[in-house]
């Protein structure tokens, strides 16, 4: 079954055409600054070039007709018609505690995923916003939701709750959720399946580390704890996320800085993390540079950078009662090199051992642990897409 995978921000749609039972990526593209004068949609041929189509795109809907229309070309579409996309599978941000699992789209879960804006302004929006576009241009074809907060709904209330009024949590749900569960889930999977191990009878810590990034605890094929929590910008420190930090300090910089909701929003969010501390950039290739050429600010926002991780790495263990496998994954986890050689050399206490051969590798499936190391660590490349449409065709098949 050919399978449309989209990813809808609030400005911006990312795409891959799936086909299910081989795995096989017919193809994938993106447009992005829909709504703005200048928008564009690129994607890339089965022969690896790339194309850029410049295109006035005003609303999502219009934004995937276009998508549509390149699936379709008859010069550079992998389709004839509509009539061969099977299904369609939507990555959605937050579910709450309304969905644990993926689900098909009805006008039902369409109004649970509206209650659950509040907690997710800038994504669930714009995730209804590509439901509502396809449903209005291909209104037969079934949709999917998949929930990156649904793989860690298996969580014990020690893990998930905080240490708030209860009440808060009764009337406005506030505790830990926790993201990127279709990436955690696919690479805890593709992990025991690469090593040959039972995925169901295992301790595993995977670190999902980019731009935005969180760990997981998942034991016995389950998580029960990660990093992130009521919204993305807890736990480790990332690009632009401050991750922990004293809620009091946040109550001080707001009488301070006289910072509102929306301008301690933006400070947390987008002022700190690694170009918080830099001042030079979120992108870790430009941190390395910088600290290549002596900057000793960079240098600071590096050592940080892998502390935070360093420190879940350690705090996980000792929930999981042990460690069997560690996975690094996502932009930063699949090609930090000497980030993941600095981290692993620190666990040696674990009787973590490096393969330094190895683990000069980028973006592949590799063992990076020792022979002799007590623990295996693996890097896993992601692959949120093929997640979404396997489940994508198993609920549409067995509907």
């Amino acid at each position: 079954m050919k399978i449309l995978v989209l990813n809808c921000g609030s400005s911006s749609v990312k795409y891959k055409l799936i086909e299910s039972d081989t795995k096989e990526v017919l193809a994938e593209g993106g447009v992005e600054k829909i709504g703005l004068p200048d928008s564009f949609l690129k994607f890339k041929r089965p022969d690896g070039s790339k194309e850029t189509i410049v295109v006035e795109m005003p609303d999502h809907t219009e934004a995937v007709k276009n998508v549509l229309k390149v699936l379709t070309d008859p010069k550079e579409g992998v389709i004839k018609s509509f009539d061969e996309i099977g299904a369609v599978g939507h990555r959605v941000v937050h579910g709450m505690e309304k969905f644990n699992k993926s689900v098909l789209i009805t006008p039902e879960v369409i109004e649970k995923v509206k209650e659950c804006y509040a907690v997710a302004p800038l994504h669930n929006p714009a995730n209804i916003t590509g439901i509502e576009a396809v449903t209005a241009l291909m209104p037969d074809v079934p949709q999917v939701g998949v929930f990156d907060t649904a793989f860690h709904q298996t969580m014990p209330a020690k893990a998930f709750m905080y240490a708030l009024p209860y009440e808060d949590y009764e009337k406005f749900g506030v505790r830990r959720y926790g993201f990127h569960g279709t990436s955690h889930r696919y690479v805890a999977r593709r992990a025991c399946e690469f090593l040959g191990l039972n995925y169901e009878d295992q301790k595993i810590i995977t670190c999902h580390i980019g731009n935005g990034a969180s760990i997981t605890a998942v034991k016995d094929g389950v998580s029960v704890d990660t990093s992130m929590g009521l919204t993305p910008t807890e736990g480790l420190m990332m690009g632009t996320r401050v991750g922990d930090v004293d809620p009091g300090a946040l109550i001080y910089l707001m009488q301070c800085e006289n910072l509102d909701a929306d301008g301690l929003s933006n400070l947390v969010n987008k002022r700190g993390g690694v170009a918080g501390v830099s001042e030079i950039s979120s992108d870790m290739r430009d941190i390395e540079d910088a600290i290549a050429a002596g900057n000793e600010r960079a240098k600071l926002a590096m050592d940080m950078y892998e502390y935070r991780i360093l420190k879940y790495i350690g705090a996980y263990t000792a929930v999981l009662g042990g460690v069997d496998v560690i996975v690094f994954t996502a932009g930063v986890g699949e090609n930090g090199v000497d980030m993941r050689a600095s981290i692993l050399k620190q666990l040696a206490f674990m009787g973590v051992t490096l393969d330094e051969e190895a683990n000069n590798s980028r973006g592949k499936e590799v063992v990076i642990s020792g022979k002799d190391s007590k623990v295996k660590v693996v890097v896993i490349p992601t692959d949120e897409e093929l997640m979404i449409a396997q489940d994508t065709a198993a609920i549409v098949g067995g509907k």
